[in-house]
């Protein structure tokens, strides 16, 4: 045997010795001295081994002081007061916390006005129960905004689709002439394409932020649906100021053409001949987009911009409580789900709908058959000579034929 086994046994010999003796000490040091105190550990042993199995045994406070609750002054025991009766009863400081009771803050109010506040008291919003603020927001926007909401989306969506599916896209029922007149400036298309562009990844980052954790977060999962939406957060930030600006311009500029008129009343009594498939005559724009300008770009569009701009903290002067960003949001959901419900029919009529719509918001210009076919009072008056067939002096290619069209 070389002298590392030796070693290595001797070690061993040692530790197992260590052990043995540290055993030794522990048990007597738990052995009691008496036989009177030696039958108690043994009595008590059952509980300790249960104690010890479950864990630690909560206290029943009535059975600390099961008279306690027979004081007349007992409902009206502060914490401190109920501490001494009933060790752990803190139903006061509780009832105080859901009563709304503020506590002590070092913060200030401009910063942080409801600090000292934990659980809001009381309200009622419309379609929630009376309970606190913030349950009444939970129950408003989970029991009502998000599935109606989503409900009257996928209608319009549906009913777009069958629409189209049954009626196809509107053609021109006469020849193009090759003539063409200006429909658009190209200050009218860029006001109109910030505006759109900065409405759609509005409306796609909401409706994912919304309603993605039901179709969305299934599939890819919580970590990656957690990253998009994060990103989909941070671009709906971005693009609601630009939204807001653009909206402005594009109400000044289009607002000359979209005062209401008597031929509006008979557009919209014959529903703009969708069904029929007989244009009604009307100016540069029809009644329906008059609607969508006045209802949806005025309209929906001052309380989406205005909500918006108070969840983003954005407006300078206002006290940003819960009870404020709750109603804000609130106000938000629903102005936005209707506004989309709103611009999907508009979307849908200025891209696959009608021929030539597209294009014209793309170039600017419309052909002359167009123009007649359906916006046919707007076309009279530039045959007439009351507005120019060429509004912007930079087309030189559409100059000339418009020239032409305006004196033919």
């Amino acid at each position: 045997m070389n002298r590392a086994s030796v070693m290595k046994q001797i070690k061993t010999h040692l530790l197992m010795g260590t052990l043995v003796l540290g055993a030794a000490f522990s048990v007597s040091a738990q052995t009691p001295a008496t036989p009177a105190a030696a039958a108690e550990p043994k009595a008590a042993a059952p509980e300790a081994s249960k104690a010890g199995a479950l864990g630690v045994q909560s206290a029943n406070i009535f059975s600390i002081a099961p008279d306690a609750n027979t004081d007349p002054k007992y409902a009206d025991q502060n914490n401190g007061e109920r501490d001494k009766v009933q060790p752990g009863n803190n139903a006061p400081m509780w009832r105080q916390v859901g009563a709304g009771v503020n506590g002590y803050t070092s913060l200030p109010a401009s910063v942080a006005p409801e600090a000292g506040n934990l659980i809001q008291p009381f309200v009622q919003y419309p379609g929630s129960k009376l309970t606190t603020a913030g349950e009444a927001w939970r129950q408003v926007r989970n029991n009502w905004i998000i599935p109606y909401g989503g409900s009257l989306l996928l209608i319009v969506v549906l009913a777009i689709a069958l629409f189209y599916y049954g009626k196809g896209t509107m053609k021109l029922h006469g020849a193009e002439t090759g003539r063409k007149i200006e429909r658009f400036t190209p200050l009218e298309r860029a006001a109109h394409w910030t505006n759109a562009i900065a409405f759609v990844l509005l409306a796609v980052s909401g409706v994912v932020i919304a309603f993605g954790k039901y179709f969305i977060l299934p599939v890819i999962g919580t970590t990656l649906f957690g990253y998009f939406t994060y990103f989909l957060k941070n671009v709906h930030n971005f693009a609601g100021p630009l939204f807001a600006v653009s909206l402005i311009i594009v109400f000044f500029t289009f607002i000359k053409d979209n005062w209401p008129s008597k031929e509006d009343i008979t557009w919209m009594l014959k529903g703009g001949g969708m069904f029929s498939g007989h244009e009604v005559p009307s100016h540069r724009f029809n009644a329906g987009e008059k609607v969508v300008f006045w209802l949806g770009v005025l309209g929906l569009g001052v309380i989406v911009v205005a909500s918006g701009l108070v969840l983003d903290m954005l407006i300078p002067g206002l006290i940003y409580e819960r009870s404020t960003m709750q109603i804000a949001n609130m106000i938000h959901g629903v102005a936005t789900v209707l506004m989309m419900a709103m611009f999907l029919g508009h979307i849908y009529m200025g891209t696959i709908g009608m021929q030539g719509a597209y294009s014209a918001m793309r170039t600017g210009y419309v052909d002359e058959t167009w123009a007649k076919e359906h916006h046919e009072l707007w076309y009279n008056d530039i045959k007439a000579g009351k507005i120019p067939a060429q509004r912007s002096p930079e087309a030189v290619a559409h100059g000339g034929a418009a020239s032409t069209s305006a004196s033919a």
